[in-house]
C-alpha cells in the first residue's frame, strides 16, 4: 500500500528525472573504468596521523611577506620602550633568569586587540598552536599570568605613546587636530547586578571577610604540609583581596553620598525619590547606569575624541556618571595637555550641550574652540536659536552659528566618527572582564592604540597611491 505523501515524493522525484534527463541530454556518459583481469581491490593513499617524522621548516615562512603581524612588529619596534627596559630586573653579569622581551609582549597585545582576542588564557593558547602568534613569540615560551600582569600594568606608557603616535601622524598631514568630534558608549563592567549593597550589609560583610582572612593564617601556620600550606596561601590571598573590595566599595559609597549631597542642593525632589545608596563589591568603581537597550548594568560611560575625516582616536576618557552632559570641558583640557593646543571647531550630540562648557570653551584663555551641538530639547515651543538675556558671549556666538546652514552642515560631520564605535564593538569591546576604572582605561588604551595603527597603514597606503 503507497501512502499518499508517498505517491507525491515519487511524482516530484519522476518530474525532477526528466527534467535533469532534459537539461543534462549534451553531456556526455561517463562510463566506469574498465577493470584489468586479476586486479584486487582499490587501493588509496590512506591518512596516517600517529607516523613520527621531522620536519625542517622556520617560523618566518609560516608567515607570508604581506601579512598585518608584520607591519605590528615593525610598529613595535619604531617604539621608544626604554621606559619599559628599565623595569627589567635581570642585567649582564647578574644572576636571574631574563624575562620575555617586552616588544614580544606589546606585539602580542597588539595583534590580539585588532583580532578581537581579550582573553589573557585564550591568548597563551593560541602561542602554542597558531602559527601567527608562534611568529610573535620566536620560540619564546608564555603563559597567562605574565600576558595578563604586563597587559594592566603600563597605563601610563600607553597613554605616553596614544600622544606621540598621534603627533607622528599629524606631522605627516594624515590627522588633522582643527576639527574633532566626540561621542560615548556605555561599556559593561565586570560586575552582576547582585554583587551592589548598601551601607549595612557592607559592614557585615566585611567582619566575615575580616574572619576568614584570620582563621585561614591560623590554619596556614598549624599545617605542616607543604601542598595544603600552598593551597591555604591562595585561599588566604583570595581572602584578603574580598577584603579590599569590600573596604572600597564603602570608601565608593562615601563619595556617592557626597554626590548626592551636592546634587540635592538644587535637584531636592529628584534626589528624595531615589533609593539607598549601594555599592558593588566585585568592581567598586562601577555604577548601574541605562544602556542603548533600555535595560540597566553595571557599565563605565567611555568618551572617545577624534578626527572625524581620518577615523583616529585622539583622546579617551573613562566616567562613572551616566549622563554625557558636561564631559566635553574635560576632554578638552586632555588635549591641550596632550597636543599643547586646542580644536577649533569640536563636534558632539544633543546629550552634552551645556551652557557653561560652551562657554568655557569660547574663552579666549582656554581655546577658542567652537562647539558645535544641537539644542537640547525643553518643553517650550521657542526658537532654541533665538537670543536669550542670559546669553554669554560664546552661547550667543554658538546660538547664532547653529542657526546658519554652514553651522548645521558641519555639525552632520559628526555622525562620520560615529564609526569608531562600530569598530571597536567589532574587535571585542562589548563588556570588560578586569575590575576597577584604572585597568579599564587601560583596557581602553590598548584598543585606541590598535585602531589607530590600522588607520595609520590605511592611510599611508592611501597616501603612496597616486
Amino acid at each position: 500500500m503507497i501512502h499518499c505523501s508517498e505517491r507525491v515524493s515519487s511524482r516530484w522525484w519522476g518530474s525532477m528525472v526528466c527534467e535533469d534527463e532534459e537539461l543534462f541530454a549534451e553531456l556526455p556518459v561517463v562510463s566506469p573504468r574498465p577493470v584489468k583481469e586479476g586486479a584486487g581491490a582499490v587501493r588509496v593513499q590512506e591518512a596516517c596521523r600517529d607516523q613520527i617524522e621531522l620536519q625542517v621548516v622556520d617560523l618566518d615562512s609560516l608567515v607570508c611577506e604581506d601579512h598585518r603581524v608584520r607591519a605590528v612588529w615593525a610598529f613595535v619596534e619604531s617604539l621608544d620602550l626604554g621606559p619599559l627596559y628599565d623595569q627589567v630586573g635581570s642585567r649582564e653579569h647578574v644572576a636571574g633568569r631574563p624575562p620575555i622581551d617586552v616588544k614580544i609582549l606589546m606585539t602580542l597585545w597588539l595583534y590580539a586587540t585588532i583580532e578581537g582576542l581579550g582573553s589573557a588564557r585564550q591568548l597563551a593558547a593560541f602561542c602554542k598552536r597558531d602559527h601567527v602568534y608562534r611568529w610573535i613569540c620566536g620560540g619564546v615560551s608564555v603563559n597567562h599570568h605574565t600576558l595578563s600582569d604586563f597587559r594592566v600594568a603600563h597605563g601610563g606608557f600607553l597613554d605616553r605613546l596614544l600622544s606621540e603616535s598621534v603627533s607622528a601622524l599629524v606631522s605627516e598631514g594624515l590627522v588633522s587636530l582643527e576639527r574633532l568630534a566626540q561621542d560615548g558608549l556605555k561599556l559593561r563592567a565586570s560586575a552582576g547586578a547582585g554583587s551592589f549593597r548598601r551601607e549595612e550589609r557592607l559592614e557585615v560583610l566585611l567582619e566575615e571577610a575580616e574572619a576568614r582572612v584570620a582563621a585561614l593564617k591560623r590554619e596556614l601556620h598549624d599545617d605542616p604540609q607543604a601542598s595544603s600550606r600552598r593551597k591555604q596561601a591562595a585561599q588566604e590571598r583570595a581572602a584578603r583581596e574580598r577584603v579590599s573590595r569590600i573596604q572600597a566599595a564603602q570608601e565608593r559609597l562615601q563619595e556617592l553620598k557626597a554626590e548626592r549631597e551636592r546634587r540635592a542642593k538644587t535637584n531636592k525632589a529628584e534626589v528624595a525619590k531615589q533609593g539607598k545608596l549601594r555599592a558593588s563589591t566585585s568592581d567598586p568603581d562601577a555604577r548601574v547606569m541605562k544602556m542603548a537597550d533600555g535595560g540597566y548594568r553595571p557599565a563605565y560611560n567611555i568618551q572617545i575624541a577624534g578626527d572625524p575625516e581620518s577615523q583616529v582616536i585622539t583622546g579617551i576618557g573613562i566616567d562613572t556618571k551616566g549622563s554625557d552632559r558636561g564631559r566635553t570641558t574635560p576632554m578638552l583640557e586632555q588635549h591641550r595637555r596632550r597636543y599643547k593646543r586646542m580644536p577649533r571647531d569640536y563636534l558632539v550630540d544633543g546629550g552634552y550641550t551645556k551652557n557653561e562648557a560652551i562657554e568655557w570653551a569660547f574663552d579666549p584663555d582656554n581655546g577658542p574652540t567652537r562647539l558645535y551641538c544641537p539644542p537640547t530639547k525643553t518643553k517650550h515651543k521657542t526658537d532654541p536659536y533665538a537670543p536669550r538675556r542670559r546669553d554669554g558671549p560664546g552661547v550667543a556666538d554658538w546660538r547664532e552659528r547653529m542657526a546658519s546652514p554652514q553651522g548645521q552642515a558641519i555639525l552632520r560631520e559628526r555622525p562620520l566618527f560615529e564609526c569608531i564605535n562600530a569598530h571597536l564593538r567589532n574587535r571585542g569591546l562589548i563588556q570588560l572582564n578586569v575590575r576597577r576604572w584604572v585597568k579599564a582605561k587601560t583596557i581602553l588604551l590598548w584598543h585606541a592604540l590598535a585602531h589607530n595603527l590600522l588607520r595609520m597603514i590605511s592611510l599611508r597606503q592611501a597616501k603612496a597611491t597616486p
